[in-house]
């Protein structure tokens, strides 16, 4: 029994409960990080690609691994949501990505995030559609699907 119970313990060392290995790049990124459920999605995209721009979106969050955020609901800006975040990465944004291929309301999402947005986002065009709506808004460093 006693080693049931050690293999147990040094079966549970390693890494954080949910959480990514020590090498995922977003795990080293922004200043908080969580899991969390996408939504809403606003509206649509921009159809055609005119500009860069930053999309808020609502996400809930089901689990908090790193820093804290503002209740279980939060607002969550991504730089050029129309990319993959493999590809969104250009020379405006600092350093944002992840595996996300495209963004669907369901989707579960773990994020690497930075606030306030506007202190982190690049200088481009901001589609906030909850401007009435108080609260701190995220800037999505690093976005990767969950099950």
């Amino acid at each position: 029994m006693k080693n049931v119970v050690w293999l147990l313990a040094l079966a549970s060392c390693g890494k954080a409960e949910g959480g990514p290995a020590a090498s995922s790049p977003g795990s080293a990124l922004g200043t908080l990080e969580v899991t969390a459920r996408l939504e809403e999605i606003p509206g649509e995209f921009p159809q055609k690609k005119l500009y860069d721009y930053v999309y808020v979106m609502k996400y809930r969050v089901l689990r908090t691994h790193r820093g804290k955020v503002d209740g279980d609901e939060i607002l969550v800006g991504h730089y050029n949501p129309q990319k993959p975040r493999p590809l969104a990465q250009d020379k405006f944004s600092g350093k944002v990505g992840g595996a996300v291929e495209r963004f669907a309301v369901g989707d579960i999402h773990r994020l690497s995030l930075d606030s306030p947005l506007e202190d982190k986002m690049p200088m481009v065009g901001l589609i906030d559609k909850y401007v009435g709506r108080p609260g701190t808004r995220y800037w999505a460093v690093w976005t990767d699907p969950q099950e």
